[in-house]
């Protein structure tokens, strides 16, 4: 099966130009720019005219809860996959808080082969490393699995690692990278008995930029990157929220870095200014922050400081996620919308087409050395992201497609949308609608 997406404005490797991409069975043959080569164009079995349409490889999200097993009330792979591609995303990376924890070579095999069956898209697991289970995460095959996960603050699924011994031998002998979630357990537990002191009842979702503090955040992630800079190990903290924890990285290349950051969606997009709106619907762990973190944020992600962009996806019912403000979860759904986010703050002039491309594309695929992905090149599997920049939507709670049924960007206008996105040479979706081809595969990873 031969497909050509002919037309697009391609965005690439730092470029953006007008051309063509041939697809062969999962594979892209041929990407053609047009104007540099008058040869005529080659035959297929599908035409997909991209006039108009900017063409990204397709974006992948290393930072996600799909909720399966045991917590499918919220969520479930199927219904979030179908989510993720419609929102131009190719690959996902699962965290390991599921019910049970990943925390297990079984355990893990049994996600795999639920994501065999039922995911639209491409996918990897994390292992979860505990305090005792060591030993257990250091067999993993790490040609097969995406990396580590290690919560150094709590988290939905009470994960957190805090025996010194435990977390030295982690980072003395990882062979691959660990993905930290970083909030001082100390600090969190003090800040929350004290608000609860404060407000009995009736608590206002704003507070939780200062339950889960700035300073929470800083101290945990300095003592991450310590211990990360002993032993010499690849480390990329997650869902980096504040200015100052900025300072414990470098804008060195890529591929110099041993240390690297994420950003994800809800950090980049609302501050502590929108909790008055939004209330309950923001609180994540760690917390939205002022406006002045948001902007920093921002600037280091175009001075790449920042390295990656995730969403963090993390769907609760809604039964569960609009009760008082300590009773309510931490996490919020965004997989769908991550693009037009993005897109969004390019017209804005905050960021430009082809940081876009590579801190959801390229960046991922190289910090976790994912084979043949992330990138249009020839030889690379068929992973394509279709946008078209014309389209205005407006995000309502009731057409989310992800399984609980609400979004913090309820109410919000965009224009621009994903229009169609390829997995593995198959579009899953096309012309705004889902397509449930069987076409994912697990991810494989250089070692």
């Amino acid at each position: 099966m031969r497909v050509l997406i002919k037309n697009g404005r391609i965005v690439n490797e730092g470029k953006v130009f007008k051309g063509h991409i041939l697809v062969e069975n999962e594979r892209i043959i041929q990407v053609i720019e047009r104007g540099k080569n008058s040869v005529e164009l080659p035959n297929a079995d599908e035409v997909y005219d991209a006039t108009g349409k900017l063409v990204f490889p397709g974006f992948i999200d290393t930072h996600v809860h799909f909720r399966e097993p045991g917590l499918t009330q919220k969520a479930d792979i199927f219904s979030e996959s179908r989510a993720a591609a419609a929102g131009g995303v190719t690959t996902f990376f699962d965290m390991p808080n599921t019910k049970p924890p990943t925390t297990t070579q079984g355990l893990l095999d049994e996600k795999f082969s639920i994501a065999a069956e039922k995911s639209l898209i491409n996918y990897s697991f994390f292992i979860g490393a505990t305090n005792e289970n060591i030993d257990e995460v250091l067999k993993t095959d790490f040609s097969k699995v995406c990396g580590i996960k290690l919560f150094m603050g709590s988290s939905t699924g009470n994960m957190l690692v805090d025996n010194q011994e435990a977390l030295e031998k982690l980072f003395k002998n990882s062979p691959a990278v660990i993905v930290a979630h970083c909030e001082s357990e100390a600090i969190i537990k003090a800040d929350t008995a004290k608000f609860k002191e404060l407000f009995p009842e009736n608590a206002p979702a704003k507070i939780h930029e200062f339950v889960r503090s700035a300073k929470a955040c800083y101290e945990s992630s300095a003592f991450a990157v310590k211990l990360a800079q002993k032993f010499s190990t690849r480390l990329h903290i997650a869902h980096i929220s504040t200015k100052k924890e900025l300072s414990l990285f470098s804008d060195l290349p890529l591929k110099d870095k041993k240390i690297t950051a994420e950003v994800c969606i809800p950090h980049l997009w609302f501050s502590s200014e929108d909790y008055k709106k939004l209330d309950i619907r923001i609180k994540c762990n760690p917390s939205v922050k002022s406006r002045h973190d948001r902007n920093a944020l921002r600037n280091a992600l175009v001075n790449n400081v920042l390295d990656t962009v995730a969403t963090d996806h993390a769907p609760h019912t809604r039964e569960e996620k609009f009760k008082p403000y300590f009773e309510a979860p931490s996490g919020m759904p965004s997989v769908e919308f991550s693009s037009a986010v993005m897109y969004d703050l390019t017209k804005k002039k905050i960021f430009t087409l082809p940081l876009m491309a590579q801190k959801m594309c390229h960046a991922p695929a190289e910090i976790f050395k994912i084979k043949e992905r992330g990138f249009l090149r020839e030889g690379y599997f068929a992973d394509i992201a279709i946008f078209d920049p014309e389209k205005e939507f407006s995000v309502s709670d009731d057409e989310v497609l992800s399984k609980c049924k609400w979004s913090p960007l309820n109410g919000f206008s965009f224009e621009g949308k994903v229009c169609a996105t390829m997995v593995n040479g198959k579009f899953v979706y096309k012309d705004f609608s889902i397509i449930e081809e069987k076409a994912a595969m697990r991810a494989e990873f250089k070692k």
